[in-house]
């Protein structure tokens, strides 16, 4: 009998301990719990953390995130108030304000995240549309760069540049989370922050951007070769100024210093001819020889002309060499007629006088 008192006790104890097990349960903190019975809500939320009871085998508890949480959408393609057609892609922050509401209306995080793409693509799509594209990417602090910073860009780009904007992207961004926020409560979901994360062309209006952006960097880099070029031939120009006037003092000079030199030169020459005229008129004579012929010339001269007047003086049998004329024997000069004119051959070949009936006598050496 006391065997079996003893198993009975066992069993209840089990029984009893499965059913504290069941009837206790933890809160974590960062979680938030609502009690569902027959599948249904019951109660309130439970925010606080710890050790909780409810019905056992009755009730269950279903755990939901306290902290925030992140909703990120897909890009969407969207026109802007100017027609231009543009992928933009935002990101918010949110948490679960009524956990039994929450429960109620979208029952998990994933039905959480399925309705908050549509409610933030259909206001974000709205904010888009009904504003600029510049509005978009500049703030409303935005302000206009120094002259130093717009002399490279075009005066219609410059324009642009310049012009107010009535709202910047901080505004934009503070109405979409204002309009959202009067629809999401209803779930029990708080909307604690939207943000705009990337804003960029679609791909043809992409490519049209960036052959504009080519075309302007050809635009500035032609101008940058122009003047380029135009400082090049001013530079060229003046240093071919400064060249010819560097020739021309350098010419100066030379001439200065060569007149200065002949004029020396002449003074000595002059000084030492002067102690030997007639050696100087003989020198004066054989140099003319040597320059006044050459094989192809011919010279007509009289007996008594006093170009060979040094040949005819010569001593009989006494050969004079000129140069560029040959080699002559003084008695070939006797040889020679007193005719009014005689021609001579610079090669010395012969002498033919030309008073004579065509008779010629050749000198030869």
């Amino acid at each position: 009998m006391k065997g079996i008192l003893n198993a009975t006790g066992a069993v209840v104890l089990v029984l009893l301990l499965i059913t504290l097990t069941s009837a206790l349960y933890t809160l974590e903190e960062g979680s938030q719990a609502v009690i569902v019975q027959f599948g249904r809500p019951v109660g309130d939320s439970i925010t606080e953390a710890g050790l909780h009871f409810k019905l056992p085998f009755v009730q269950e508890v279903r755990r939901f995130e306290k902290r925030l949480l992140v909703w990120d959408g897909d890009p969407n393609q969207i026109p802007t108030k100017g027609r231009e057609f543009i992928w933009v892609d935002t990101t918010a922050r949110w948490r679960i304000e009524d956990a039994k509401k929450f429960l109620e209306n979208v029952a998990s995080e994933e039905g959480a995240q399925s309705r908050l793409n549509d409610i933030l693509d259909s206001v974000v799509r709205d904010q888009v549309s009904s504003s600029e594209l510049v509005e978009l990417v500049r703030s409303a602090s935005w302000e206009v760069p120094e002259k130093e910073a717009l002399k490279d860009i075009p005066k219609e780009r410059e324009a642009e540049l310049k012009r107010a904007i009535a709202r910047g992207r901080e505004e934009i961004t503070r109405t979409i989370l204002t309009e959202a926020r009067r629809i999401i409560p209803q779930y029990g979901i708080e909307l604690v922050d939207v943000r705009i994360k990337r804003l960029d062309y679609v791909e043809s209006v992409r490519e049209k951007v960036y052959e504009r952006m080519i075309s302007e960097r050809k635009r500035i880099a032609a101008q940058f070769r122009s003047e380029g070029e135009g400082r090049s031939a001013e530079i060229l120009g003046e240093m071919e100024k400064e060249l010819r006037q560097i020739r021309s003092t350098a010419y100066q000079q030379v001439q200065e210093i060569q007149g200065v030199g002949d004029a020396s030169a002449a003074r000595i020459y002059g000084s030492a001819y002067n102690k030997n005229p007639e050696f100087y008129a003989f020198q004066r004579t054989l140099e003319s020889y040597e320059e006044g012929t050459n094989k192809n010339s011919v010279l007509i001269l009289t007996t008594d002309s006093d170009f060979y007047k040094y040949v005819k003086e010569a001593n009989a049998g006494l050969v004079v060499e000129i140069p560029s004329i040959g080699v002559l024997k003084s008695s070939a000069a006797k040889m020679i007629p007193a005719a009014p004119q005689t021609m001579v051959r610079d090669d010395g070949s012969h002498v033919q006088d030309i008073s004579s009936a065509g008779e010629a006598s050749e000198a030869k050496e």
